[in-house]
């Protein structure tokens, strides 16, 4: 079936599951997982609207992606303040 097909993840850089995609954010697919997979599985998104639900829906897709430069500047912040002594 297509939950053991695979494709290289962008994201890890390595070989991955369509159903790795689909638990990599715990409950929630992966973000990408739409743009992954719809040239290999063009019903994609219509499987994912059927399996979530609106909600989940919108906390997986509906935001919009952040800038990589935003991304990297949060996660600096994040380990900064990790790291501080006394935290």
């Amino acid at each position: 079936m297509f939950r053991q097909m695979l494709i290289r993840c962008p994201k890890l850089g390595g070989e991955v599951s369509f159903a790795y995609c689909e638990e990599e954010g715990g409950p929630l697919p992966c973000a990408r997982m739409i743009q992954c997979w719809s040239w290999r599985i063009p019903a994609v998104e219509r499987y994912l609207r059927l399996k979530l639900t609106e909600e989940e829906w919108e906390r997986c897709f509906g935001q919009a992606p952040k800038e990589k430069m935003a991304a990297l500047v949060e996660l600096i912040d994040s380990a900064r303040k990790r790291c501080e002594p006394g935290e």
